[in-house]
């Protein structure tokens, strides 16, 4: 298990102070080591869980040549440039009744979309570009070549191929492909447990009383929503008072519960916060400045498992007093403490959050996919730091894209992230944008 400082210490030019975004992308990627313990779940179950070991296709896709249209099979090295042809049709072959007629030069088989080619015959000519008349089966000339319209053996998926590789996440297009290959089950890696809890004697959960100076907990909600779109299990620990006595607890809970730690709040430097000092002292946790926007202050590491607790008597669902039967199998679980303003709080989960807990759930890398838009507005940027600024893109007539900024980009707007439809991501180096550049956008469909 590696500490922070040695990881530190392989990062040219780390600072804490003014951490570049590409270096906490890299820290990470040491810091997270993947879950190694796997289950077999039935094919239903398996959305979104990663495959633990690559699937070997045990049949080829399709089984055989087969037709991809309804309408008459031939040889089609009977056709010839600039000729029409005519065929007498011996028979009809139907998807799911291979037929096993004898066809000799000059014949044709009608046959329907899927149906099994029969034996000799390689081309299918649409039934809306024939003529018919009783046996017969006139093409006009070249409307179609010799191989139309087959689709051949193992097209899709070829016997004893990986069809699928270790460290895929189950969509809804692998779990089909994993169906027609006859698989009812799968090897995946377990479930990831992921705890959050907000911290702060300002948080308000939902049903108490409104009261000066105090503010309801969204962040609660946001990252469950985030943590339940990547498939993990959440343990929600609710929002837990600023006391040393009751934080020591939470860490202590959530880590012997869970695989990673996220809680929201407490890691500025301030008099009256207690989280970041409770973070210090249970865990190996490094605390960031990081040269972005929103979402500067972060804190990454490892916090240590514990088992005694505090019950909570505000009604918010916080810390239970003993741990979970379903337990983290280590002794310590990985800790992101994020900013405590909302809109921070999702750019940091994005961003930096995200990424590493697919690498902990065992998944292949996914870098975001960064589309180029022109900027219907000049926004300002200092070069040295990264701005992830919300964005709303539409399409031009012309098929080009265009985005705007959903206006003030303070990180307690959180309607602007309701607004918004992805992030447009200005890198370390960029100076300011002019009206008509184009820019990068981290769109949000699928993460949010």
């Amino acid at each position: 298990m590696t500490r922070t400082a040695d990881i530190a210490a392989t990062l040219q030019g780390y600072d804490p102070q003014a951490l570049r975004a590409d270096a906490v992308s890299a820290f990470l990627q040491q810091l997270v080591e993947p879950v190694t313990e796997v289950q077999r779940v039935p094919l239903p179950a398996a959305l979104g869980r990663v495959l633990a070991e690559d699937v070997v296709s045990p049949i080829s896709v399709p089984p055989h040549d087969n037709s991809a249209m309804d309408g008459h099979a031939f040889d089609g090295a009977q056709l010839r440039p600039g000729q029409p042809l005519r065929l007498r049709c011996v028979g009809t072959a139907l998807a799911g009744a291979a037929w096993h007629g004898v066809v000799g030069p000059g014949d044709c088989v009608k046959i329907m979309t899927g149906a099994v080619m029969p034996a000799g015959l390689d081309t299918v000519v649409p039934q809306e570009f024939t003529r018919v008349e009783g046996a017969h089966v006139d093409l006009p000339a070249d409307v179609v070549r010799r191989g139309d319209n087959r689709r051949p053996l193992g097209e899709d998926l070829m016997a004893g191929r990986v069809a699928l590789p270790r460290g895929t996440r189950l969509s809804p297009a692998a779990l089909g492909l994993l169906a027609s290959l006859g698989l009812g089950e799968v090897t995946v890696w377990r479930r990831l447990r992921v705890a959050y809890f907000s911290t702060g004697d300002e948080i308000l959960s939902l049903g108490q009383a409104p009261r000066e100076g105090a503010v309801y907990d969204s962040n609660r909600y946001t990252v469950s929503a985030l943590l339940a779109r990547l498939g993990v299990e959440v343990i929600d620990l609710g929002v837990v008072p600023d006391r040393p006595d009751a934080l020591r607890a939470a860490f202590g809970q959530a880590a012997a519960r869970a695989d990673a730690v996220i809680t929201s709040g407490g890691v500025s430097v301030g008099e009256a916060d207690h989280t970041r000092a409770m973070m210090r002292q249970l865990g190996d946790v490094v605390f960031w400045r990081i040269a972005m926007r929103p979402g500067r202050p972060m804190a990454v590491g490892r916090i240590a498992a514990g088992v005694t607790g505090f019950q909570d008597k505000s009604g918010s669902g916080a810390c239970p007093t003993s741990a979970s039967s379903s337990q983290n199998n280590s002794d310590s679980a990985i800790l992101f403490g994020l900013p405590g303003n909302p809109v921070a709080v999702m750019v940091t989960f994005l961003a930096f959050v995200r990424p590493a807990l697919l690498r902990l759930m065992g998944a292949r890398p996914e870098p975001p996919v960064l589309l180029r838009a022109q900027s219907s507005q000049a926004i300002a940027k200092k070069p040295g730091r990264t701005e992830y600024q919300r964005g709303i893109v539409s399409t031009l007539p012309d098929g080009r894209l265009r985005v705007c900024t959903t206006g003030n980009q303070g990180s307690g707007v959180l309607s602007s992230m309701v607004q918004a439809n992805g992030l447009i991501v200005l890198d370390h180096a960029q100076g300011d944008v002019a009206v008509g550049d184009e820019v990068s956008v981290m769109m949000f469909e699928g993460v949010l």
